[in-house]
């Protein structure tokens, strides 16, 4: 269960790497080559055998793409990652790329030779991808090629097998919506459009529809599957057996024809030779989907994943549950936040608090009677200057004790049953220097300013991000990451298309589940960060107002640093809010907790800053 904390980057292996993928390129009639991080299916988490640009590069980050030319070798990352790029891979082999100002294809297009040909694998890019690389090269008077095998697994020794997760059923108690519903509303859908069938390539998706889950990735418990549904009702699910037993089997045989994996490339050209329309998300799908169906007739319908935004949309049962695996949560947040602040500065390392978390929550899951099924991702845990990592993972090689006179943040999350939950606080050891607890306290004000925003109809979150930096960007700060990233129920950690950030078009809607996380930064030094779950509720009517109004309720009730916080720095409301939000927090978790000393704890920790 406890993530590894022996992941180590392997940039002494980058040169030789790279020599021997480049060896292939001649006989492959390429310039160059681009290593995604995504697998076949397109997820955020890969197995370990679709792991390729970690094993090229040494780069172990979520987001990423290389593309290695006969002289050049690039490693593309957002501003999350560019400190862990630094850190591990070879800068005498690969230099840094700008993965959102400077994207692979824009490279291509301001830096390619002329005539540049450009190797990928179909199956690890999408259609829109492709379109994009396909521009830039037609300005280099270039082309893309299509390659059959992907040369770096054929340069790959000892790459691990497939991953044959058990597949289970997601009962209707914590679904609250019947796959068969869920499948016939797809298909009317489908038939009002004219479409023969939808591809289904996200496997959060597959899973959602069927109602069932997976064990195949780390920390989403989604099945690698992907199934088609037809507009007359029925489905195909492509799905290794050895993953299914018999009660898995049965209870999909009512729902689906099961298939094997590979069957899918037959039945996709069977539909291209009919010359059906078939719906294909151009995000998500593999562009290899697009030839399979158009190379005998059949049509493309590009258009989004149609279980993309029913699943962002939480029914009351997925609400309801996520409530409550999140108060069992912040009772395990409680029970190792009382336990850290009974620990002597310069005792614990970060590792050690990584695995207390972990403890509290396994523990208060089997006491509870809903087990901790696994962490929603692997745990941020940095103390001083490791908490400046945006995306930082603890290793045997950078673990550090948390000293006195420093914040540590942790940034953390479970996956149970009913509900995942993802959560960040951001913790004084001992004393710490006046600044900080100022940064702290502006980021808390943009915390609460999207906690208690009000907001129409038709509201996106682009147009809400600019309510959590304001405070910082009066003090000439800042933050390179979103605000917010949707959540799924008992499924992926970061889901779309719901999310809070400056490029956010989706509209809000009742149901989405949210993170609300703005930080500061500062490299070399400290981090800050905090972190609560919010939903969207419906449209209320505000007294006197003209028009009905959307909000947030908060999910995730765990006490907020009150050390840290400049009360001086918060109006009246957002202090009112603070006090209420402590009050509600030791309402609900004190019922909950039986240790005395922890029970004293949060009845410190939640204390009201007026009376």
């Amino acid at each position: 269960m406890f993530q590894s904390f022996d992941v180590t980057s392997t940039p002494q292996f980058g040169k030789e790497r790279v020599d021997a993928l480049r060896a292939r390129f001649a006989s492959l009639g390429i310039d160059g080559f681009l290593v995604p991080r995504a697998d076949e299916y397109q997820g955020e988490y890969v197995p370990a055998s679709s792991e390729r640009l970690a094993w090229l590069t040494g780069f172990t980050g979520s987001a990423g793409i290389a593309l290695v030319t006969a002289r050049q070798a690039v490693v593309f990352v957002d501003g999350r990652y560019t400190t862990q790029l630094v850190d591990q891979v070879d800068g005498a082999v690969f230099e840094p790329g700008d993965l959102v100002g400077e994207p692979p294809h824009r490279w291509i297009a301001a830096r390619a030779t002329k005539g540049f040909r450009l190797g990928i694998d179909p199956w690890l890019h999408t259609a829109a991808e492709v379109r994009r690389l396909e521009k830039a090269l037609a300005e280099k008077d270039g082309s893309l090629v299509l390659l059959g095998e992907n040369p770096l697994d054929a340069v790959w020794e000892g790459r691990p097998p497939e991953p044959l997760g058990a597949v289970t059923i997601q009962t209707d108690t914590f679904a609250g919506t019947l796959a068969k519903e869920k499948i016939a509303k797809i298909a009317g859908d489908l038939a009002e459009r004219s479409l023969r069938a939808a591809l289904i390539t996200d496997p959060s998706s597959v899973a959602w529809i069927l109602n069932i889950r997976g064990n195949d990735v780390p920390h989403t418990p989604h099945p690698l599957a992907r199934a088609i549904v037809f507009a007359d009702g029925s489905a195909d699910i492509f799905l290794d057996r050895r993953k299914t037993g018999i009660e898995v089997e049965a209870y999909l045989a009512q729902l689906a024809t099961q298939r094997e994996p590979s069957e899918i490339e037959g039945r996709l050209a069977a539909l291209g030779r009919d010359g059906a329309r078939v719906l294909v998300d151009p995000d998500l799908t593999p562009y290899a989907f697009y030839d399979l169906i158009g190379r005998d007739g059949g049509t493309a319908v590009e258009g989004r994943d149609p279980a993309k935004l029913p699943r962002a949309i939480k029914n009351t049962v997925e609400l309801n549950g996520s409530a409550v695996a999140h108060l069992q949560d912040g009772v395990a947040m409680v029970e190792f936040l009382a336990w850290l602040s009974d620990q002597r500065p310069g005792t614990v390392t970060e590792i050690d608090a990584t695995k207390a978390l972990e403890v509290a929550r396994r523990r208060v899951g089997e006491r509870m009677q809903n087990p901790l099924k696994d962490i929603s991702f692997d745990t941020i845990s940095g103390a001083a200057e490791n908490g400046a990592i945006i995306h930082y993972r603890v290793t045997t090689e950078t673990n550090r004790v948390l000293r006195p006179g420093e914040l540590f943040l942790i940034d953390s999350g479970g996956q149970y049953v009913n509900g995942t939950t993802d959560i960040t606080r951001t913790v004084a050891v001992g004393a710490v220097p006046e600044e900080q607890k100022r940064f702290f306290t502006l980021v808390l004000k943009g915390m609460i300013a999207i906690s208690t925003a009000r907001f129409p109809k038709g509201t996106r979150g682009c147009d809400l991000d600019p309510l959590a930096r304001i405070a910082l960007w009066k003090a000439g700060a800042d933050y390179a990451h979103g605000t917010g990233h949707g959540v799924g129920s008992y499924l992926s950690v970061h889901e779309g298309p719901q999310r809070i950030s400056r490029l956010a078009t989706q509209e809000l809607l009742p149901g989405m589940i949210l993170s609300n996380e703005p930080g500061y930064y500062r490299p070399g030094a400290f981090g800050i960060r905090i972190e609560n779950l919010i939903y969207v509720r419906d449209l209320e009517p505000v007294e006197g107002g003209d028009m009905p109004m959307m909000s947030f309720e908060t999910l995730t009730y765990v006490p907020i640093d009150r050390y840290l916080v400049v009360t001086e720095l918060l109006t009246r409301d957002e202090l009112r809010w603070l006090d209420a939000y402590h009050e509600k927090t030791r309402d609900e978790l004190l019922p909950l907790i039986h240790d005395p000393k922890v029970r004293d704890w949060l009845e410190k920790a939640t204390a009201p800053f007026s009376r």
